[in-house]
């Protein structure tokens, strides 16, 4: 491959990456709690369609640079309370984590297809949102607004890393995922950790999906997720259940998703429904590699 292609590759690896970054970090905050997170497609598709209605009414009167800005923290919010939902149905009511993950994504995906019928008069697609705003970077084909998101992705990499393993909260949630039972007898309220970390995992997720939605694109369209929270699921696996290791995992897979992007120009005997399947392979072979080879936490998806 020539400099020029390798050079976009790279970039289009970071950018593909950072939506998996956001919504893995969810995942590992999530399992290390005790819960397991399926529903982090659904948060994703929550956070990128509630992102592109907000920017879609309150652009007009904020302006294209706050309006889109509200979309980005509506979306979180929106992940976070998805999140929470999760959260009491497998703490207070003691659901199915699988279950109700499952129904989740359903839920979410279901409603925001209706969704685009009610808010846009248009199955498939809404309409063209202002994004995040900036100047726009030659090198990476955004906008500086949606730059920093992608910066941010790492920071919260760290802030997370930090918050695990450096804090008496965290040290807290990884007992809840060990031995919730040990936490209660310590008189701390495990399920109170468990909805705090569900609920922030909700959040890390709708912003990935804000991510899609505003900032690498400015529009909603079914499906736009495309898989991604279950990537982010097996990066979570992958990467060991630690942020940093997630974090790689989430840019192996980037990569695979990019790769299909730059095969289209240069390989024309492989089948673009082939490379479209390239990031779905790679997760199933690495998953498949290190099978037997990891252990999750002792007490993830079990109830308490």
């Amino acid at each position: 491959m020539t400099q020029s292609v390798v050079v976009t590759l790279l970039v289009l690896t970071i950018i593909k990456a950072v939506p998996i970054i956001y919504a893995a970090l969810g995942g590992v905050i999530s399992e290390r709690s005790g819960v397991i997170n399926i529903g982090l497609e659904g948060m994703m598709v929550a956070g990128a369609f509630s992102s592109v209605v907000i920017s879609f009414y309150l652009s007009p009167a904020l302006g294209s640079t706050f309006g889109p800005l509200a979309g980005l923290v509506v979306g979180v919010a929106a992940g976070a309370l998805i999140g929470w939902i999760l959260g009491i149905a497998a703490t207070k009511f003691k659901v199915d984590q699988i279950v109700a993950g499952i129904g989740i994504n359903l839920i979410c995906t279901g409603g925001a297809a209706y969704g685009l019928v009610l808010v846009f008069n248009q199955p498939g697609a809404s309409a063209q949102v202002p994004a995040l705003g900036g100047p726009n970077l030659p090198l990476f084909d955004l906008h500086a607004g949606a730059v920093a998101l992608l910066a941010v992705a790492f920071v919260c990499a760290l802030g997370l890393s930090w918050l695990i393993y450096k804090t008496p909260w965290g040290l807290r949630v990884q007992a809840c995922g060990e031995n919730p039972y040990a936490v209660k007898s310590a008189g701390l309220d495990p399920l109170k950790a468990r909805l705090l970390a569900v609920t922030i995992s909700g959040a890390l997720a709708g912003l990935g999906g804000a991510f899609l939605s505003i900032g690498e694109l400015n529009i909603y369209s079914d499906g736009m997720t495309a898989g991604r929270g279950f990537i982010a699921l097996a990066a979570v696996i992958f990467g060991r259940w630690t942020p940093w290791g997630a974090t790689g995992a989430a840019i192996f897979f980037g990569f695979f998703e990019a790769l299909q992007y730059v095969l289209q120009g240069h390989v024309t005997w492989l089948p673009a429904d082939a490379m479209q399947a390239l990031p779905y392979v790679a997760a199933l072979v690495a998953l498949a590699g290190i099978t037997g080879r990891v252990r999750a936490p002792a007490a993830d998806g079990v109830p308490f």
